[in-house]
């Protein structure tokens, strides 16, 4: 079997205070004020009046306030909305409605900015590090066959799980000569800690600044973590105006002003367990904003957008998401799975798995790229598809003049988001697990003679029998098919993938969706293979539907 070379990178900048992330954090008040203007300045800028925008922002947050209120909210909310409509309607008979309308604007985008800017405490930074190597250990080192004395593993053999593969070096380089922005697939919420956790301790550069949903704040010693650990704050209950141009604004600015960010370009986790094919633009149009500024006003800040694809094993939410996916996309086709385990049992069972079991997972490092979806090379210069050299500020120009063009700037961030998806598909690593269930899935469906998923989710488990040697057949004819693949460099195997067909059956039975409480597959014979969920097995399956393999072998 192939052998993989897996090391951990020397840190660049070892001095957390001589991090980027550490000095936002230090400048952060100032920086607020900074944003209050930046954000003020689009809103006045913008073709809407001053009473539309405030009006429909009090409407909306009122609203809110009234139908989704959360646990983390401010206690003053409901006051606060009452008090700027009150205000709102006294500038209308004041001598200067717009003047004092400037300055109500102005206070609501400082509330929003010091909700949504976050911080970074080193201290707190250097404990959760021995926290996260402790909780990683138990996820993915290997459970059995331990002793006591080695009862929580060596942190070497942790980082031999936590994989990182493709252009790591290019990675090293750029962050060096520019800004960057990590933009990665999205299964678990583990990703944003995994994904830090492996930026320090495999990849060796400072942390990046994150965006975390406001709703996961609400559990206190999360929030602590979170607080502290230069998470910015996204409320996606929040549409009204001003915040979601503070929102931006916060993203543009602290790119302009070199902070590195990781964007979860899908926006949420992928509930089917797909690759995402659809990305939200919003914050895509940001990275696109400050690269402008920054070419425009002549600054020296280039900013690369480097795709991250994550392949687990297992994703220790997969049944609820999944289950969320087929509600959506099913409607009335869709019979909802009913569950009748206490959350007291299946913790108990989650923490029994996991003393007996281990996994891993690949995190692999896409070709940088400039704003425009350009490859760039570890200096930083830009290269169109024949290989020539690049100057972004042609992008940006009509006739003599650089300017701004909201049309031309959202088809650009539509052409960055395609260069993205492309890049996930390709560098997506195949896992054995994967192909181990879009083989087993495929069997059921030819078997049972459908195409309709939701046929096979009504098929009872004790009628789902997959013979081994079949499988193995089913196995083989896909590992040809993604060599080939591979050989195009549209794909990457892992090498249990590249084994034989009965290596790679074994490798994946032991590690799919090892920590869940039905098993994925199982044996129920020492030559039949069952499921004990369908749904599962289909999430799994999921996660190479973007090969456009045979479906019958």
């Amino acid at each position: 079997m192939m052998q993989e070379d897996h090391h951990s990178y020397d840190h660049i900048v070892p001095d957390l205070k001589d991090w980027p992330i550490t000095k936002f954090s230090d400048d952060r008040d100032a920086f607020i004020e900074r944003l209050i203007d930046y954000v003020l300045d689009k809103i006045l800028g913008s073709n809407s009046s001053h009473l539309e925008i405030l009006n429909k922002t009090i409407y909306l947050e009122q609203k809110r306030v009234k139908i989704r209120p959360w646990k983390v909210d401010p206690s003053d909310e409901k006051d606060y909305w009452a008090s700027i409509e009150k205000e709102l309607a006294s500038t209308l008979t004041s001598k200067n409605p717009e003047k004092e309308q400037v300055k109500i604007l102005r206070r609501i985008i400082h509330r929003y900015s010091e909700e949504v800017v976050g911080h970074f405490v080193p201290k707190t930074f250097l404990l959760a590090r021995k926290v996260l190597t402790f909780v990683f250990k138990r996820l993915f080192n290997n459970g059995r066959g331990r002793n006591h004395s080695l009862f929580w593993g060596k942190k070497k053999d942790l980082l031999k799980k936590i994989k990182v593969d493709g252009h790591v070096e290019s990675l090293r380089e750029l962050f060096q000569k520019g800004t960057v922005v990590i933009v990665p697939t999205h299964y678990t919420n583990l990703d944003s800690i995994l994904i830090g956790y492996a930026i320090d301790g495999n990849v060796g550069v400072p942390a990046f600044s994150y965006g975390a949903g406001l709703n996961l704040f609400d559990m206190e010693l999360f929030a602590y973590y979170m607080n502290r650990l230069g998470a910015y704050r996204v409320d996606r209950r929040k549409k009204n105006p001003i915040y979601l141009e503070t929102l931006k604004g916060m993203a543009s600015l602290s790119l302009i002003e070199g902070l590195n960010h990781i964007f979860f370009p899908g926006g949420t986790r992928s509930r089917s367990g797909a690759i995402e094919e659809k990305l939200k633009l919003g914050l895509l149009n940001s990275v696109i904003d400050a690269q402008r500024h920054c070419l425009v006003n002549k600054m020296d800040q280039k900013i690369f957008v480097v795709p991250l694809t994550l392949s687990y094993h297992f994703v220790l939410e997969a049944g609820s998401l999944v289950e969320q996916y087929l509600r959506s996309s099913g409607k009335e086709k869709y019979k909802k799975s009913k569950s009748k385990s206490s959350v007291i049992r299946n913790t108990l069972r989650f923490f029994s798995n996991l003393r007996k079991s281990d996994s891993e997972v690949y995190l692999t490092v896409g070709h940088p790229m400039d704003i425009m979806g350009n490859k760039v090379d570890e200096q930083g210069t830009s290269y169109d598809d024949r290989d020539n050299k690049v100057d972004l500020i042609s992008y940006f120009t009509s006739g003599e003049e650089q300017n701004y063009d909201a049309q031309r700037e959202s088809i650009y961030t539509r052409i960055l988001a395609e260069k993205i998806v492309t890049s996930f598909k390709k560098d997506n690593m195949v896992l054995s697990s994967h192909l181990v269930a879009y083989a087993a899935f495929n069997y059921i469906q030819t078997q049972h003679n459908t195409t309709s998923i939701y046929d096979v989710f009504s098929i009872p488990t004790k009628e789902i029998k997959i013979p081994i040697s079949e499988l193995e057949n089913y196995i083989e004819t896909y590992q040809n098919e993604l060599k080939n693949l591979s050989s195009k460099g549209l794909a990457r195997l892992s090498p249990p993938v590249l084994a034989t067909p009965k290596e790679c059956l074994e490798n994946g039975l032991s590690y799919i969706g090892v920590y869940h409480k039905k098993k994925v597959l199982t044996r129920i014979s020492p030559e039949i293979l069952t499921t004990e969920d369908s749904r599962l097995l289909y999430y799994y399956h999921n996660k190479m539907i973007h090969y456009d393999l045979s479906r019958e072998c």
